[in-house]
């Protein structure tokens, strides 16, 4: 063989393996990723922890907010309250580069979180992450200020005001469901009067596509399934758990949810096979059956406990639970990770081991493969495996420091869902934005 045939077999292998390595890469484009699942598909991740901090790729600074990155493209989205110790009535969504953390575009607006008519509470800033498609960032505000940008550059091609256009019945705690893509819309929950508590868009342009439920809207973000040829968005209200036609907003089928006290929903509804799980903090849990081949779905239990305290089978706040196999593992209203029997909702056990027992205490929990990747609101990253038989920790380190603006007390907490993209965890307080490698070496 020749020398310049081998090289040039070389080159070629060389380009082959480069290609694979970015096919193998995985983009985190919206809230919990690209199916909205929290299930990660990821290779060669670190199998433990090293001891102590964890070494930074880099870190920058941003002001306070709720919101959770995304990454796409090579790019990290986020929002916050803008920069500064003093609370400002503006709200930025800012990208900034993957790599090295510079900033590539942000976008600036006046948001007031008490007006005349509204007052949202917690106004550390904005709840919702970035959705990134087809070279479009969308974003929607505390205040419902829904804007469309072109992802790579910030320049705004769209934008609605959802307070003020659909007379929104705004939740205590300010719009915070995340925009959901299916087809050529944007489905939002947008909490509007006059049948508005969910909002179509077209893509391109913002235009209203439909409307649907005339309910108040709750904090919980949508997610897309399919039963049989139809695709169904789940809707999980203030008042409901409802599966819409993403086409037209039709109603498929609809589970009443009346909140006991106020609408508390957060967490984002589940779903493993046949079985749609949601869990609220005041008033427990439900577990759906949805058919496969066809728009519909039966009530398989539903629990209440009798107070936040005192309560039963499972309180979700903050934290999304997860089924796996045929149990059920989430976060109790006060910290509590429980492990349930998904056929009846009893508890198999709990642990107050992954994080200090508060409450509104939080977990947020990716599944990679059989174990678990866990950022407690501590900003303590944790590697796990859940069983039946018990909460089996394998390694924690120090990702971020707690902060005081998004809960001014009990020494802070780290709120905001991290993201996992191409085995670089990017996560956020208050202060600043990180990027942390758990690649193993190679």
């Amino acid at each position: 063989m020749s020398n310049r045939y081998s090289q040039t077999a070389f080159s070629f292998l060389l380009s082959c393996i480069f290609i694979g390595q970015l096919s193998q890469a995985e983009d985190y484009p919206q809230w919990r990723g690209k199916n909205r699942d929290g299930v990660l598909d990821e290779k060669g991740l670190l199998q433990t922890l090293p001891s102590g901090p964890l070494p930074r790729l880099w870190s920058v600074e941003v002001g306070p907010g709720y919101s959770g990155p995304t990454v796409s493209e090579g790019r990290v989205y986020m929002t916050d309250r803008g920069l500064g110790e003093e609370e400002r009535d503006v709200e930025r969504v800012l990208c900034f580069d993957s790599q090295n953390g510079e900033l590539i575009w942000s976008h600036e607006y006046e948001a007031r979180y008490n007006d005349s008519r509204f007052n949202i509470g917690y106004k550390a800033g904005p709840r919702a992450a970035v959705t990134v498609h087809d070279n479009k960032a969308y974003a929607v505000g505390a205040m419902g200020h829904l804007k469309c940008f072109v992802a790579s550059s910030g320049d705004l091609v769209w934008e609605r005001n959802l307070a003020d256009e659909y007379s929104v019945k705004m939740p205590i705690w300010g719009i915070t469901a995340a925009p959901l893509i299916y087809d050529d819309l944007l489905i939002q929950i947008a909490g509007g009067t006059n049948g508005a508590c969910v909002v179509a868009f077209d893509l391109q342009t913002g235009k209203e596509r439909w409307r649907a439920i005339d309910e108040l809207a709750g904090y919980s973000a949508p997610i897309l399934i399919q039963q049989g040829d139809q695709a169904v968005a789940i809707c999980w209200t203030g008042q409901s758990l409802t599966g819409l036609n993403p086409e037209n907003g039709k109603t498929l089928w609809r589970f009443p949810m009346e909140p006991r006290n106020m609408p508390i929903g957060v967490a984002t509804p589940v779903v493993s096979g046949e079985h749609l799980f949601v869990s609220s903090f005041y008033d427990g849990s439900m577990l759906v059956k949805i058919s496969r081949d066809s728009p519909s779905a039966e009530l398989v239990w539903r629990r209440i406990g009798q107070s936040e305290r005192n309560t039963d089978a499972l309180h979700c706040m903050i934290s999304t639970p997860l089924i796996k196999g045929e149990y059920i593992y989430g976060v109790d209203s006060y910290g509590e990770l429980r492990c349930l029997d998904l056929k009846t909702g009893d508890r198999v056990w709990e642990s107050t081991d992954a994080v200090p027992r508060a409450r509104w205490a939080t977990i947020h929990t990716f599944q990679d493969g059989d174990r678990e990747i866990m950022l407690n609101d501590q900003g303590e990253l944790i590697f796990t495996t859940l069983t039946p038989q018990g909460y089996q920790e394998n390694s924690r380190a120090k990702l971020l420091a707690p902060t005081l603006r998004q809960l001014p007390r009990r020494n802070g907490v780290t709120w905001a869902h991290p993201a996992i993209a191409d085995g670089i965890v990017y996560a956020r307080s208050d202060k600043e934005l990180v990027a942390v490698s758990i690649r193993a070496s190679n």
